[in-house]
């Protein structure tokens, strides 16, 4: 036997990389698009020499470089990517909630998951993050664009939404729906704002619909009818789900905690009752005014309170859970028409048939 034979073949090493090859990949296709734009170059100075391409100034043009759509897709993924791990969001199912309520984000939504839950409060806090970095000027520059717009406000659009004159109307969360309704005809409407038509008529009170309000998810709506049932209605197939029965007289506001599955409806009967939604029943009946309930509101961020406002001319607020009155906002010389909350929960608005309205701000 020979030598060569003797001596065993080589082993080949096999390479292990460690961590992620995004960095790697990235490179490779930098170098790949700049290979290309080098090439097409070096192809028109060629096409120069050979006379196939007469140039009168004796001058070259440089060509665009211009990265593959397939590549620039590649590199906003990879960069995604990037930022989102950057991001951290507990693993804890109760603490990304905690986080969603803190950024006055619905805690769920219908169908969602725990990981769908961390998706998107990763996301949430992607967008706060990038609006802490624009620079001041360039905010003030945006608002300077929206007052333009608004000056610029034209009728876009005029439909006739009832037989009867319409007593509101209110947007859905995601601002694709619009929901009008009538005190006149006894049903409320769903418009589709993209397919530009009505989507759903729905009928179920016996009497007028004096307040609608969607749930944080858009995929519920509660009516206050003046029959003194309240409904709560799957925009899906249009059926009522909820069927809710106390008042003893007409229900004239509601409004959906941020949490989801409470419901707080105000009446003429003077009180205001919260609903637990998940077991269909009356959680607590608040014994709140002396005169029929004009207003109930959540606090919007995290619904730590109630706030309700009447026609005995004053507001209230209430503790949630426990329902105990914290504070009785009276200053107005006529009955309490309507009441809210600001976003961030600091001020308090309310308005009077005395033609005045008032800001309340804790000192």
């Amino acid at each position: 036997m020979s030598d060569d034979e003797d001596m065993a073949p080589a082993v080949k090493k096999s390479r292990v990389f460690y961590g992620s090859l995004e960095e790697k990949e990235r490179e490779r296709l930098i170098v790949d698009a700049a290979r290309s734009s080098t090439t097409g170059s070096d192809a028109v100075k060629a096409g120069i020499e050979a006379g196939n391409i007469n140039i009168s100034s004796g001058e070259t043009l440089e060509m665009e470089e211009r990265v593959s759509e397939r590549q620039q897709e590649a590199l906003a993924a990879f960069e995604r990517r990037r930022r989102a791990r950057q991001i951290t969001v507990s693993t804890d199912d109760a603490e990304v909630k905690a986080g969603l309520r803190a950024l006055g984000e619905p805690i769920t939504l219908f169908g969602e998951g725990p990981a769908d839950r961390r998706e998107r409060a990763m996301r949430r806090l992607e967008a706060a993050r990038a609006q802490r970095d624009v620079a001041e000027a360039t905010r003030a520059i945006r608002q300077q664009e929206l007052h333009k717009n608004l000056r610029n406000l034209n009728n876009f659009c005029s439909q006739i939404g009832d037989d009867r004159p319409i007593s509101f109307c209110h947007f859905s969360p995601d601002s694709k729906m619009l929901a009008t309704g009538s005190c006149y005809d006894n049903s409320w409407r769903l418009w589709d704002l993209e397919v530009q038509e009505e989507i759903l008529h729905q009928e179920g009170h016996s009497k007028g619909v004096h307040d609608l309000h969607f749930h944080p998810d858009g995929s519920l709506a509660a009516t206050g009818g003046l029959d003194a049932f309240g409904r709560v209605w799957d925009l899906r197939t249009g059926r009522c789900v909820v069927f809710l029965e106390g008042h003893l007289k007409e229900i004239y506001s509601l409004n959906f905690s941020p949490n989801g599955y409470h419901l707080a409806t105000g009446s003429g009967d003077n009180t205001c009752k919260v609903w637990e939604l998940r077991n269909r029943k009356c959680l607590y009946t608040v014994p709140a005014h002396q005169n029929l309930l004009s207003a109930v509101r959540f606090q919007p961020t995290d619904g730590h309170f109630l706030l309700t406002g009447a026609y005995d001319n004053t507001a209230k607020i209430w503790s949630h859970p426990g329902w105990t009155p914290l504070k009785t906002l009276a200053g107005h010389e006529g009955k309490v028409m309507g009441v809210d909350v600001s976003p961030d929960g600091k001020l308090i608005a309310t308005s009077s048939y005395d033609r005045t309205f008032k800001l309340w701000l804790s000192e």
